[in-house]
């Protein structure tokens, strides 16, 4: 079976480190031509425009900051002047922060909901008039929103809400003949571990691999792997899920 996303038009939001960054890679890879974001300019987005080049493809690496609103209108409008259409939405921009919830404030909650869930509702609004006929939406949610993680209150409301809003889209819309799915990830091992000491990242991926049925951390791939099936038509009934990618986490 064949994903067949060759010429398939994609938008991958925050696509230039993690995650995201696999994500748009192995879309490229599979054929698809990709749009994606970043907020600010570094090493990382050269790298990311040059494997691209070398990937082959009509591919584009805009600057946009998806807690302005205005930028995200931009950033659709880019989308349809370079592809007319998009076949694939991929919302993987995100933030999150550690805060005792007594100490929350107003500023840093609605920082997190703006980057989490503002801006993925922004986004799908926006691309509602240039989505392709069967044209599949996947948000980046997380495994934690069904726990509950101690100081990511905050957090954790962003992705349980993407779960509600994405069954909600997928009802709306099924007639349409667009998917709407969720992919709640666990604990993925991307730079941010890599940034930690030595000490820090063993005792990270000891601590959390455990918890996992299959007795390790994920990779940024294997997220990117599920997207590809979320993107082509070989889930081509599957609507309204939310799909755990946590290597059985506990």
């Amino acid at each position: 079976m064949q994903l067949h996303l060759e010429g398939k038009k994609a938008l991958v939001t925050g696509g230039t480190r993690g995650i995201g960054r696999a994500v748009v890679l192995a879309l490229a890879r599979a054929g698809a031509d990709v749009v994606t974001c970043h907020r600010q300019e570094g090493d990382a987005v050269a790298s990311l425009e040059s494997e691209l080049k070398e990937t082959g493809g009509n591919h584009h690496v805009l600057r946009a900051d998806l807690t302005d609103p205005g930028q995200i209108a931009g950033l659709l409008r880019e989308c349809a002047d370079r592809f007319g259409t998009l076949d694939v939405v991929v919302n993987n921009a995100g933030a999150i922060s550690h805060v005792p919830y007594g100490d929350l404030t107003l500023a840093e909650w609605q920082r997190i909901m703006d980057t989490n869930l503002t801006a993925a509702h922004l986004v799908i609004q926006h691309a509602l008039p240039i989505l392709g006929e069967r044209a599949s939406v996947i948000s980046l949610g997380s495994k934690s929103s069904e726990v509950g993680i101690p100081l990511r209150a905050h957090y954790t409301a962003t992705k349980a809400a993407l779960r509600g809003l994405t069954r909600s889209l997928a009802k709306e819309f099924g007639p349409r003949g667009l998917r709407f799915n969720v992919l709640a990830a666990g604990v993925i091992a991307t730079e941010a571990l890599d940034a930690m000491s030595p000490e820090q990242a063993e005792a990270m991926r000891a601590r959390y691999g455990a918890k996992t049925a299959l007795g390790r951390l994920g990779t940024p791939d294997e997220i990117a792997g599920a997207v590809l099936w979320l993107a082509s038509d070989l889930s081509s009934y599957v609507t309204g899920a939310t799909l755990a990618v946590d290597g059985g986490i506990s």
